[in-house]
């Protein structure tokens, strides 16, 4: 059995998914994401986010495992 990491040419590359603001707690620095091909929310963070977000913003995101689970990362909006 051979054991190793994928070469960086094998590994699967991720695409940018879409999504809208469900919910986003400026207070409490977090918010959901409803992902537009899953519909799945996905949790996000104010650390994650490269400008301010608000409910029903169009946004592009990534994907990151978080310690509770799936969590956006590098959070665009769409214009």
């Amino acid at each position: 059995m051979q054991v190793s990491v994928p070469k960086l040419e094998d590994r699967p590359v991720e695409l940018p998914r879409n999504g809208t603001v469900a919910f986003f707690n400026t207070h409490k620095g977090f918010g959901f994401i409803n992902d537009a091909e899953t519909r799945e929310r996905i949790f996000v963070h104010v650390n994650d986010l490269s400008v301010s977000i608000q409910e029903n913003d169009k946004v592009t995101f990534f994907i990151e495992r978080g310690p509770k689970g799936p969590q956006a990362a590098n959070v665009t909006l769409v214009k």
